[in-house]
């Protein structure tokens, strides 16, 4: 389980592709490497992966041709930074919300408004996920746990205050890119319930 809210940005040092793989390397900072192990879940850019390898500062991890597809980790080339968010302890604190870190679909950001001090985004998602998107709901934007600030047919926007333009990838998105969404999964379970509920009595 992850919270949503981001440990540090980092370096992909080195992707090796492979047919239907992928696997990188990613620097890690002195406090993320504190107890890594082979196993151990981390998050990039929300999206839930496991350490094959240690080397010092550098942490590897494998990509199955399913997650390259339906993530924006397949996009990186070596130097991009990502989001990273090692998983939750029991008694940590929960400064976000419970994500599990399956991605739902990529999105793509379609307009950003800067302003003194604040950056509002606005993303545009698949039809067939706006059903999970409400006004004041969270949602995971890759990895950050984001309050919804307005919905408008299929998009929706986020306003970000400066602490999560420095400590996240959030500060430099611009229009166009893809963003990894995973939504919040009460929100999942309560739309999905009451949808077969219905289908049910029809």
């Amino acid at each position: 389980m992850f919270t949503g809210i981001v440990q540090a940005t980092a370096d992909v040092v080195h992707i090796d592709k492979k047919t239907d793989f992928q696997s990188h390397a990613v620097r890690f900072t002195e406090e993320l490497l504190k107890g890594i192990t082979l196993g151990a879940s981390v998050a990039h850019n929300g999206c839930c992966l496991t350490v094959t390898k240690v080397d010092g500062d550098l942490v590897w991890f494998d990509l199955m041709q399913a997650t390259l597809n339906l993530t924006n980790l397949g996009t990186l080339v070596e130097g991009d930074k990502i989001n990273l968010e090692r998983a939750a302890k029991f008694g940590d604190e929960i400064g976000g919300h419970a994500m599990s870190g399956h991605i739902m679909c990529t999105a793509q950001v379609s307009d950003v408004i800067d302003s003194e001090n604040n950056r509002q985004v606005w993303i545009e998602l698949p039809h067939h996920i706006t059903k999970y998107v409400f006004d004041k709901g969270y949602i995971g934007i890759d990895g950050i746990s984001l309050t919804i600030g307005e919905v408008r047919d299929n998009c929706f926007c986020v306003n970000l205050i400066p602490e999560t333009m420095q400590r996240t990838n959030m500060g430099w998105r611009k229009v166009g890119d893809k963003v990894n969404i995973e939504v919040d999964p009460q929100t999942q379970a309560v739309v999905d319930t009451v949808e077969r509920v219905l289908a049910a009595r029809l």
